[in-house]
């Protein structure tokens, strides 16, 4: 959307936030907005999508200061226009306007706007080429709320166990992390992704909010899980401690109660125990292979995903 796009709105009546607002009030609200008027939840309504992209748009400049000041000094010099045209209207009643006077007063204004509406879209330009990352973000936490009004139940934080997940391996993962540390301990949500993609597909990764230092990982297969658990260990200065949530595979214990003191069943056992361990190595390098596969089909997904959005 362009600048001139952009003025055509009223930011603040359209998230019902004050000018003064905080950058945490303003997310606050569109996150309420957005989540009413998701196209997800509206697909019957063929202007949930443009209201959603113009509170995203909204989300955008509010939330940057160069881009936030830029608009508001268009908003005060339409403001000021609008004013002295109310004057003028009154002064119509009295007296005859000079034309060539309000022809100018016109010229001004419409210079001063141009003037203006050219540094906005540098500073909408810029902030695009930065990247927006306060909106990914929102509309990333909008999209999992969504999945979980629905019911498909992401890892979350609640004791009770969904019967159609049953069969779905989890992961809890928790580190060392303060309350007031913005960078989550080094684990940011790419960075959990990178690290466990590694062994097979990731279905779903949630980190807690309220839970600092906590996430938890739902893979497609129990095999993927068990070479995470078994293998992954995160960040050197602040290690991974990873244990089973839901889906662990019962243990296989069996009691020898005889004792073999044959020397032939000690060399065929001993000959099985080769054979096996070769075969377990042959069955972890197909594992791998395939893992390496399904990163790579996976990140080309997402690729594609970006391309689209």
């Amino acid at each position: 959307m362009a600048a001139k796009e952009i003025l055509q709105l009223d930011l603040y009546s359209l998230l019902n936030v004050r000018e003064d607002a905080t950058d945490k009030e303003i997310k606050k609200a569109y996150r309420q907005k957005a989540l009413k008027c998701h196209p997800d939840k509206n697909p019957d309504n063929p202007k949930a999508a443009e209201l959603f992209h113009q509170l995203s748009q909204a989300l955008e400049v509010l939330t940057n200061a160069a881009a936030k000041a830029a608009y508001d000094q268009v908003r005060k010099a339409k403001k000021r226009a609008a004013e002295r045209n109310q004057k003028l209207d009154s002064k119509r009643k009295k007296v005859k306007l000079d034309l060539e006077a309000r022809e100018r007063e016109a010229q001004l204004n419409e210079d001063e706007e141009v003037k203006i509406t050219k540094n906005l879209d540098e500073v909408i330009a810029k902030l695009r080429e930065e990247g927006s990352r306060n909106l990914l973000e929102q509309q990333r936490l909008i999209k999992e709320q969504i999945i979980l009004e629905r019911g498909q139940r992401l890892p979350g934080f609640a004791d009770q166990t969904d019967s159609k997940n049953k069969s779905t391996p989890k992961l809890k993962l928790k580190w060392k992390c303060n309350k007031d540390d913005e960078s989550n301990g080094g684990y940011s949500h790419e960075f959990l992704l990178s690290i466990l993609r590694k062994y097979g597909e990731v279905l779903n990764l949630l980190i807690s909010s309220k839970k600092k230092g906590s996430a938890i990982v739902e893979f497609s297969s129990t095999r993927t899980a068990e070479l995470a658990l078994k293998n992954e260990t995160g960040l050197i200065g602040n290690p991974l401690k990873i244990s089973w949530l839901e889906g662990q595979p019962p243990v296989n214990t069996k009691n020898n109660t005889a004792n073999v003191s044959s020397a032939s069943v000690e060399t065929s056992s001993h000959s099985l125990l080769q054979n096996t361990a070769r075969t377990e190595r042959d069955y972890e390098s197909l594992v791998m292979m395939r893992m390496r596969q399904a990163a790579e089909r996976q990140r080309l997904i997402e690729e594609l995903q970006k391309d689209d959005d």
